[in-house]
């Protein structure tokens, strides 16, 4: 499965962003299709991340109230919908997904995910 996010941009501190993942490849054959972030020097941090079916979807703390992870199945997309964006929320975003059944809190997981599409960067300015 290939993946290719896009939708970054710079922002103020507040405004909503969608970020878009496009699915291609075995389109089917994800179980898990998650979003993490990157700042500068720091390591990939877990933001979400849905099941196939839609009816689980999971979020960092720091992402839960704020940000949304849903799917257009025609389309093969994936969105992350941010709303009241922080500086802190600063960060190079990949979506990635997973082709293995995921337990207990390995969802979170960087390394339990084997497809990354490039990262799209977000900056919030305050």
């Amino acid at each position: 499965v290939q993946l290719q996010a896009s939708g970054g941009g710079s922002v103020q501190a507040g405004d909503s962003l969608t970020l878009s993942c496009e699915v291609s490849g075995r389109t089917f054959s994800w179980v898990f299709l998650g979003w993490f972030r990157q700042a500068p020097g720091k390591e990939r941090q877990f933001v979400g991340t849905m099941n196939w079916r839609g009816s689980g979807k999971y979020y960092a703390d720091s992402a839960k109230g704020r940000f949304t992870i849903s799917r257009n199945s025609a389309k093969n997309m994936v969105y992350l919908r941010m709303s009241s964006l922080k500086p802190e929320d600063t960060a190079a975003y990949y979506c990635a997904a997973a082709t293995s059944i995921l337990y207990g809190d390995n969802h979170m997981a960087p390394s339990a995910y084997d497809s990354w599409g490039q990262g799209t960067l977000v900056t919030v300015s305050s």
